[in-house]
């Protein structure tokens, strides 16, 4: 066959007698990306059912409002059709009457005087009280007023038909000690005698700071030790590291009880040395929480900063005192910056953990020292209020969003400046 006729002869089409290879190559990557999605799928579905779906229920709860739409059923369907202009009609008050009734045969009169409370310390009295000022005939309206005068006031009606809503905002209002004024309608800080939280909220942060710069200043040189060691040592050094974590917590702080306390064996030693003439006071206070928490961290941040220091050649720092470089600047300006992703990694871990802690400053902290954790569990175990306490949860799981966001933003631009 000649050049010309080779040229010219059509080359047949694959693709009128099967699929062509980029299809086929399609078809080949659903099945495994399909293969894939089958084989995470139980952990996937154990991570949503025992992980995201409670902490989103929980969650939910600060800002779910069942109580009185539950327990005043006939009141808040008189309220739905009020103007909020003047105080109710005799309708109203006598739904009122019946939903209270109610209530105390089902043993609820309790439920909607807590709510209540939640808005204004008034109405704990005002709805206990009501029933007893009901008269046996006549208007119901005219005589509560008149004996109960709360109930004459527009607010007192504007205050219930807004917490008789499905939806709240009060316990994240709370959570950053805001309210609704019951007289106004506007959102207002509370008086400084009942403002905590936000103060509670700073000291946390404050606390778990500290904590994590005492992690990074005594962490460091120990994963820096540990990376220089000979690898059968280092192994054995890592074990004693870990070692802690196979005690429970709760003995580990104990232990910091015993010998951080007056007579315990650091006092001792120090009084029998000389160093100091009096016990010093370490327990029940800021030092023994910082103390203690410190001790339990110190692995996490020990963790990434060995694996990061383990995979930096020595070369490097070589190389600069070869150059003429000071040894101390060497290490500053050519050893640590390569360790930054494991200091921002481990005192990241350390942070998120420590504004979360609850049984050390519980345990060895004063009534100062409590963090968010404490009044979680007080809200919890205490006194039953979920809304409030899934309130605070909401203030950290923010807190540790906005931090993961920050560190996956500085990773990416430090990944980004390093490919340039």
């Amino acid at each position: 066959m000649s050049q010309t006729e080779m040229l010219t002869t059509p080359v047949p089409d694959d693709t009128a007698s099967g699929p062509t290879l980029r299809q086929r190559l399609r078809k080949v990557e659903a099945a495994y990306t399909r293969r894939s999605l089958l084989l995470i799928a139980p952990l996937l579905l154990f991570v949503v059912v025992s992980f995201l779906f409670p902490i989103a229920s929980i969650l939910g709860k600060s800002v779910v409002n069942p109580e009185l739409g539950q327990t005043l059923p006939e009141t808040v369907a008189q309220l739905s059709r009020w103007d909020g202009k003047t105080v109710p009609d005799e309708a109203t008050f006598s739904a009122l009457v019946t939903d209270l009734r109610n209530a105390r045969n089902s043993g609820q009169m309790a439920t909607i005087a807590k709510r209540l409370s939640y808005e204004d310390n008034r109405y704990r009295s005002l709805i206990t009280g009501t029933l007893r000022h009901v008269p046996q005939g006549g208007a119901v309206r005219e005589s509560l007023i008149e004996s109960m005068p709360l109930w004459g006031e527009l607010s007192t009606w504007q205050t219930v038909q807004r917490a008789a809503k499905p939806v709240t905002s009060l316990y994240l209002l709370s959570a950053f000690d805001r309210k609704v004024d019951v007289d106004s309608g506007k959102i207002v800080a509370l008086p400084p005698d009942q403002a905590l939280y936000v103060n509670v909220l700073l000291r946390t942060l404050w606390m778990a700071l500290v904590v994590t710069i005492c992690c990074v200043l005594l962490g460091y040189p120990l994963a820096y030790w540990l990376a220089k060691q000979p690898v059968g040592r280092a192994n054995l050094l890592m074990i004693l590291v870990l070692l802690p974590f196979w005690t429970s917590l709760i003995v580990r702080t104990a232990s910091w009880i015993v010998l951080l306390q007056s007579g315990g064996l650091i006092n001792r030693a120090l009084l029998s040395t000389g160093i100091i003439d009096h016990p010093l006071i370490m327990v029940f206070n800021r030092l023994g929480v910082y103390i203690s928490m410190t001790h339990i961290m110190l692995p996490f941040i020990v963790l990434p900063l060995y694996a990061v220091m383990k995979s930096i050649s020595p070369n490097y720092v070589r190389a600069a005192i070869s150059l003429g470089a000071h040894p101390f600047s060497a290490f500053w300006r050519v050893y640590v910056p390569q360790t930054y992703a494991g200091v921002t990694a481990g005192a990241l871990l350390v942070f998120m953990m420590a504004i979360g802690y609850y049984i050390t400053p519980a345990l060895l902290g004063g009534p100062g020292d409590q963090m968010v954790s404490y009044f979680v569990a007080f809200f919890t175990n205490t006194t039953m209020n979920w809304g409030m306490a899934a309130a605070l949860g909401s203030q950290l799981l923010v807190i540790v969003v906005l931090l993961y966001i920050v560190y996956i933003r500085v990773t990416r631009t430090k990944a980004e400046i390093a490919a340039h």
